[in-house]
């Protein structure tokens, strides 16, 4: 019992005593949320307790292994994801007309894992290089943030490549990319909207035309932006209340305890309520940046910076997304949707922040 006791006191050396305390607290929130979502089923709150209870375990668990040792993860968790990528290509399961699914006995979504994969890969690489960082690098960089970023938009999942591109960017930017580069990036994309606007699926351009006017299609294609606004807005300061909510209550609401469930926390704690949950998500991103600044390598410093960064860009994108700001795309509000695989992807994420800073050192490889 003692070498039990000893082993649990030291694992949770490793972790952030501020991040878990922000972090359980956006869960708190989120199992009531998701509670009131599912009707109070008993199937998707105790899913949801299974699935908060791993990912904190996942968390824990990767907060105690040394940055060193994660830097090694990359490179080959890299390789397999891509791979995994091209066998979605050639062999995944079609479901809705994508192609994004690997059937390896279970479904698995091979994008998931480069969420971490790349970020990872691309931390690695530069802290490799560090003392003698020239372009050469970064266009090795951009490389390695392309060729996953064309295979996931290929499936289609714009919603996933987009955040894939803005992790590579986050963390290309952290490692000293020009800026004379990102402006002429940025004026190259610009000049480039149409001929991207040719090649997105007639699904996508009516997502970005519906966001312009979704009444043009109220039963269809803008059902989803209209329904969640009107939540939102009916919610008023303070909100009906839990369970309270009329346009989660009589199912008007699509996908809200996924992602939609900003909706249904909209309606039924209001923008007082909103104001408080985006300022613990602030206070997570606060500490991310914290832990970068803090950090004794540069190792240490792209992987806190870019996955403090990465939260908040999904935070962003799906509270924009849900408020009629921003197209649909699909993408799960953080610590509040419910979902197995990007809640332990979250917070494996989280762990890596908390082995940032609570090792001090990490070994050159």
């Amino acid at each position: 019992m003692p070498r039990t006791s000893h082993w649990f006191l030291n694992g949770l050396r490793h972790v952030d005593g501020i991040l878990l305390t922000l972090v359980v607290l956006v869960l708190g929130i989120s199992l009531a949320v998701v509670t009131s979502a599912s009707g109070q089923s008993a199937a998707r709150i105790s899913g949801h307790l299974v699935n908060i209870g791993l990912a904190l375990g996942v968390m824990v668990v990767i907060a105690n292994v040394p940055p060193h040792l994660l830097s090694k993860v990359g490179p080959p968790l890299y390789v397999a994801g891509v791979v995994l990528l091209v066998g979605v290509a050639l062999f995944g399961e079609i479901r809705n007309g994508a192609r994004r699914w690997l059937n390896l006995g279970f479904a698995f979504q091979p994008s998931e894992l480069l969420k971490l994969a790349l970020p990872l890969m691309l931390a690695w690489y530069f802290h490799r290089n560090e003392a003698v960082l020239r372009a050469k690098h970064y266009l090795v960089g951009g490389v390695l943030l392309v060729v996953p970023f064309l295979l996931i938009l290929r499936q289609p999942d714009l919603g996933t490549a987009m955040m894939l591109g803005a992790s590579g960017f986050y963390l290309l930017f952290f490692a000293g990319l020009p800026w004379k580069v990102i402006l002429a990036g940025a004026t190259l994309g610009a000049a480039s909207l149409p001929v991207v606007w040719g090649l997105m699926h007639d699904y996508q351009q009516r997502r970005v035309l519906m966001l312009l006017d979704p009444s043009s299609d109220p039963l269809g294609a803008g059902y989803h932006i209209i329904q969640s606004t009107i939540a939102i807005g009916s919610g008023g300061l303070f909100g009906k209340g839990w369970m309270q909510g009329t346009q989660n209550q009589l199912d008007f609401i699509p996908e809200r305890t996924t992602d939609f469930i900003y909706a249904v926390f909209g309606e039924e704690f209001g923008y007082a309520g909103a104001i408080l949950l985006v300022g613990l998500y602030l206070a997570i991103v606060a500490r991310g940046l914290v832990i970068a600044a803090r950090a004794p390598t540069l190792f240490g410093r792209l992987m806190a910076a870019t996955l403090s960064l990465n939260l908040f860009t999904y935070v962003f994108v799906n509270m924009g997304m849900v408020s009629g700001i921003l197209p649909v795309v699909g993408v799960p509000l953080p610590l509040m949707s419910y979902g197995g695989t990007a809640l332990v992807t979250l917070l494996l994420g989280v762990g890596i922040l908390m082995s940032v800073a609570t090792h001090r050192q990490l070994n050159k490889s």
